[in-house]
């Protein structure tokens, strides 16, 4: 007894170099998409990093001159950095022992909702 092909064994090695094709091209995607996302992430990190340090140079700055203009007024050489320097200290007491963590735990949630994963939008939300 002879088995019939009906032509399905010619087309079995082009399917499946479609299929490898298919999935090599896939991977690609999501190299490219992986790169796109890293670039992304470097660019904002870099361009935070220059304000931040741009920012902190500004207050230091600042605070070097609100020091300068309490000493000139004060017509002393030091209280005016004593002044500055126990307003931050005020602050940092009142952050220790003011506030709790669940102050910040409720900006984090808002900040950070939906960022890494995102449920699909068409099943409701629980």
């Amino acid at each position: 007894m002879e088995i019939q092909d009906n032509g399905t064994r010619d087309r079995n090695p082009n399917l499946m170099e479609n299929l490898m094709g298919y999935i090599d091209t896939r991977i690609d995607i999501i190299k490219l998409e992986i790169q796109e996302k890293l670039k992304a992430v470097f660019v904002s990190t870099l361009h935070f990093a220059l304000l931040g340090f741009i920012a902190f140079m500004c207050f230091i700055f600042v605070n070097i001159f609100l020091g300068l203009l309490l000493n000139s007024l004060l017509d002393s050489t030091f209280w005016g950095f004593g002044i500055v320097a126990l307003f931050y200290i005020i602050i940092l007491v009142v952050l220790l022992v003011g506030l709790d963590k669940k102050a910040f735990q409720s900006v984090a949630d808002k900040s950070f909702d939906n960022t890494l994963y995102k449920p699909d939008k068409r099943e409701p939300h629980v």
